[in-house]
Parts: structure tokens; sequence; C-alpha cells
């Protein structure tokens, strides 16, 4: 399977993402899926991701990581945290751990994402907390 539809992740700046866009790219991002849509880039997320560190500058993801397994949410928040530059913006939507929509989607994995979920993404919490992340 190739990984990158068009031209090289390394190129673009700033790089600006959106992560399970499907059919619908958010307005000034390149869009990202497994399948392809006619979107600028075709990567597994759940494998490793094409862009280099720091390189990304906005991300978005809009009801794609509660459909993640738990190792897979490690894997996404650790590549997440490798690509972010410094300062950089990650959007990541999902539904709330206690509304239906948490659970009435027979696609979305066990357990639902919660708020604690995002520090993973914060350093000093990594370091202190989940070392097994690697930095």
């Amino acid at each position: 399977m190739r990984k990158i539809k068009k031209k090289s992740a390394h190129t673009q700046s700033p790089l600006m993402l959106d992560f399970g866009c499907g059919k619908n790219p958010k307005v000034g991002f390149d869009g990202v899926d497994c399948i392809d849509f006619g979107q600028k880039y075709i990567v597994d997320l759940r494998k490793r991701w094409p862009w280099d560190n720091d390189s990304v500058t906005d991300v978005h993801a809009s009801h794609f990581l509660e459909h993640l397994t738990n190792s897979e949410r490690v894997h996404f928040y650790n590549e997440l945290y490798r690509v972010l530059k410094p300062g950089a913006k990650a959007s990541i939507i999902v539904p709330h751990w206690s509304s239906g929509r948490a659970y009435g989607d027979p696609t979305h994995q066990w357990p639902p994402v919660v708020e604690f979920s995002f520090y993973y993404l914060d350093k000093p919490w990594r370091e202190q907390n989940a070392p097994h992340c690697g930095l």
C-alpha cells in the first residue's frame, strides 16, 4: 500500500493536516485518510507517519480518535507528539465519554476518549508519567 498519494510530505510549510478526513477535508488543511477519497495523503495512521519530526503546524481530527484501539491511540499520541512543531495546534474532537454518542456507535473502541488522554501531548507529564511512550 502506498503511503503518500501526491508529492513528498516533507516539502510543504506550514503543514496543516486533517486526520481521518474522509470525503471532506477541513478547508485550508491537507486531508489524510487510509482510504482514497481524493484527499492529498493516503496514510494508515496506525503505522509510522511519513512526516518529519517537528514538521506539522496544525492538526484537525474530528470523530476519528475514538475509532482506534488502546494501543493504536498510544501510537497516535506518540506520532502526533513527534511530528508537531513546538507551539503547534492540535484540535481533536471526540464525543464526550458520558454521552450516548460515545457508546452508541459500534465502531467506537473501549474505553471512550476522556479529557485526561490529552496529557500524552504534554512533555513534562510524559517524562514523569509515561516513560513507556519514549520521547
